[in-house]
């Protein structure tokens, strides 16, 4: 299984991709044993940020038609899976259980969507991911399970630049997890079989409170506090409103208000003595002229 490591920092990269080959599109199964190209993995995928997804056609577990179309107007978390993996898809999908679960306290449970693409096109029936939901024991709220034909799944995959290639051993695929704006294009890629929840929250955050909103307007204001006040507690596993920032920018007004108020003060007292002390040598306009010569 090719990989980006434990979380997504980008210097762990090359730790965590196994040696399989990078070609045009996507390696045929006998490319497997040469050298991974983990540089140029990286770049593909980092590549397709900025980039609008298509509006690619999907099954959906009861078999319905689903568009990606559907989903515009709110950030979406694409994953990429197989259903017959063993090992690192489960993972994948336990890690991201944990961090939506988060994620959905954290900034709202309708505030963004999430799909899980199974990508082997030959057995990832709408069946097949009703039954892999329901081993994951996920029965999160807006989170569907989607599967395509072969030419959708590679269109899509070259959309937000995720690689797979056949194996002897089912499929080797980056452990990439690809969040979307409401308009479609790719935001962030989230890299690893396992991630902690803030290399997902902080991008649906940005995304979601990070929005145009007019500063002055009340929801503008509320955004901008959960933007910036909301915290990750590695101890509790979940985020917290952190005072303290609102108090340091409360205190840091407050003092600027003060000292702007003595500022004023004492450029107004200066202006009246210059005034009265002009008057009482005839100047005019406030300005001393001097003593007049008798």
């Amino acid at each position: 299984m090719a990989r980006l490591g434990r979380s997504s920092t980008w210097p762990r990269l090359a730790a965590g991709l196994f040696a399989v080959a990078l070609t045009a599109g996507f390696a045929a199964p006998a490319a497997a044993e040469k050298p991974f190209d983990d540089e140029a993995a990286f770049k593909y995928s980092q590549a397709a940020i900025g980039r609008t997804v298509g509006d690619h056609a999907f099954r959906d577990r009861a078999g319905r038609t689903v568009r990606l179309a559907d989903y515009r107007g709110q950030p979406l978390i694409v994953s990429m899976i197989y259903t017959s993996c063993a090992q690192a898809c489960p993972v994948i999908s336990h890690s991201l259980q944990k961090a939506i679960e988060v994620a959905q306290k954290t900034v709202g449970l309708d505030e963004f969507r999430i799909v899980t693409v199974g990508f082997d096109a030959r057995v990832d029936s709408p069946e097949r991911m009703r039954i892999f939901a329901s081993q994951q024991g996920i029965k999160l709220p807006n989170w569907e399970f989607l599967s395509a034909d072969a030419a959708t799944i590679d269109r899509l995959s070259e959309d937000m630049g995720f690689i797979f290639f056949a194996s002897a051993k089912g499929f080797d695929h980056l452990s990439q997890t690809t969040i979307l704006t409401g308009e479609g294009k790719v935001f962030r890629q989230v890299y690893g079989e396992e991630f902690d929840p803030p290399h997902l929250v902080e991008p649906l955050k940005d995304l979601i409170f990070g929005r145009v909103t007019a500063l002055m307007s009340w929801e503008g204001i509320v955004n901008r506090v959960k933007l910036y006040c909301t915290v990750f507690d590695p101890n509790a596993g979940r985020y917290r409103f952190d005072y303290r920032v609102p108090v340091i920018v409360g205190v840091g007004g407050l003092t600027m208000l003060g000292i702007g108020f003595f500022v004023v003060r004492a450029w107004i007292h200066y202006f009246r003595r210059q005034r009265k002390v002009g008057k009482m040598y005839g100047g005019t306009n406030g300005v001393v002229a001097g003593p007049r010569r008798i």
